[in-house]
């Protein structure tokens, strides 16, 4: 049986502290925090994309987001109304999971791809394209010219700020599903799209979902960093 040490990475921790801090500081903590933001509006688009249309995408130095579809069925609105906290939560996951197997180049190429696909068809807004453009450049930096260990620790760090965002986001919808269910972003949009399910209901499946991919991250290990 596994113990509790051995399951225990005191580097993860280090990093999910790291991230919290950073992403408190005026600013700079938005800025990494549209990272994401932008894996969000991404599932939201990617799954607009099965029969429907994505027209385009903003990102605002705030963190919000904003992904502007249309559909041909109500399955596909649906659908892509719940995706975009699902898709930030396991990216978070397979961030951890691919830099515990050492997958270094493979997960820059997966954010450059969101980054560029982002850049290239749906983000006009001048912030989101200069965030896009200034991110995407530093991620082709490192994986040109960073050292092993500064890729690893800057991906840690992306890594982290995922997770926690994911989290974090997930439960401000819980939170705003029960104080102000009119308005409280996606899980009002499925209690609209459904009429007969509450947004405190959705609110609560984006926070388990949440809890749900950091517990397996646990559980696989995939947070344990060597």
């Amino acid at each position: 049986m596994n113990t509790i040490k051995e399951k225990f990475s005191w580097t993860f921790i280090l990093f999910i502290i790291i991230a919290i801090i950073l992403t408190n500081i005026p600013i700079l903590g938005s800025y990494f925090r549209v990272i994401n933001t932008v894996i969000h509006e991404s599932g939201h688009a990617f799954i607009a994309l099965f029969g429907g249309k994505v027209h385009e995408i903003s990102l605002f130095m705030n963190t919000e987001g904003v992904t502007y579809t249309s559909h041909s069925s109500w399955f596909g609105g649906f659908f892509t109304g719940g995706a975009g906290y699902v898709f930030s939560s396991f990216m978070a996951f397979l961030s951890f999971w691919l830099i515990s197997k050492k997958k270094y180049k493979l997960l820059i190429t997966i954010y450059l791809f969101f980054i560029g696909f982002n850049l290239l068809f749906w983000v006009r807004n001048f912030y989101g394209v200069f965030w896009l453009i200034t991110f995407g450049a530093g991620f082709l930096f490192i994986l040109f010219k960073g050292s092993s260990k500064i890729v690893q620790n800057l991906l840690l760090l992306i890594a982290s700020v995922l997770l926690v965002e994911s989290i974090a986001s997930s439960y401000i919808i819980l939170y705003l599903s029960f104080i102000q269910p009119h308005a409280a972003g996606d899980a009002t949009g499925l209690y609209r799209a459904t009429h007969f399910i509450p947004a405190q209901v959705w609110g609560i499946l984006f926070f388990v979902q949440a809890i749900f991919f950091t517990l397996i991250g646990f559980k696989t290990n995939s947070f344990k960093i060597e």
